[in-house]
């Protein structure tokens, strides 16, 4: 099953900035809660885990990241990533195209284009499931990457973003994402009815 998402998410940092992180494949892939890179064979290739709680249970990927372009004239990165849990029952691949665009003299956005590809048992949640539950996880790791870059920087604001990317979830909570999903259902089944009344 392949699910295609393309969304930007705001970040209150100078381009340039956001760039500069961008290219820091550990940092931005600890901004991925539950992510964290274990190993690095060259400039471009990297080992890495990812931890996802479902109330008691806490699954376990491990897989790689490939970098498999950066254009710095357009602020571009393109990489890889492939996953297979520990009992290799799934496996998820994502090819991500993410760029900085400046929208502002001080602030940019992320922009995101990423082709995942789910095997294995997390298929049979099926795509409108894997749609949203790709698109929060993206929402949480956007916020952390918008959090880190303006990290970066100086003054209270920064101070308060640290404080921010400190307190973040380190492990991805899938129940907490299907509650979400739960919830979002229920909203739009109520809205349906009233306007139907």
């Amino acid at each position: 099953m392949k699910v295609t998402i393309d969304n930007s998410y705001p970040v209150a940092a100078p381009a340039d900035a956001a760039w500069k992180f961008l290219q820091d494949i550990k940092s931005v892939a600890a901004c991925m809660p539950g992510a964290e890179i274990t190993g690095q064979s060259d400039e471009s290739h990297f080992e890495g885990k990812v931890k996802v709680k479902v109330g008691p249970v806490l699954a376990a990927f491990k897989g790689s990241i490939e970098v498999q372009g950066v254009d710095a004239g357009n602020k571009e990165l393109v990489l890889l990533g492939k996953g297979t849990d520990a009992r290799g029952t799934s496996s998820v691949s994502m090819r991500l195209t993410a760029s900085i665009r400046e929208t502002t003299n001080s602030q940019c956005e992320l922009v995101g284009h990423s082709e995942v590809t789910v095997n294995g048992k997390m298929a049979s949640f099926g795509g409108r499931m894997m749609d949203s539950v790709s698109k929060r996880i993206l929402q949480q790791f956007a916020d952390n990457f918008a959090d880190s870059v303006i990290a970066t920087g100086e003054g209270s604001v920064a101070d308060e973003a640290a404080a921010r990317v400190a307190d973040a979830p380190k492990e991805l909570n899938g129940l907490a994402i299907v509650w979400h999903l739960v919830a979002d259902f229920f909203k739009r089944l109520l809205g349906r009815e009233s306007r139907q009344a």
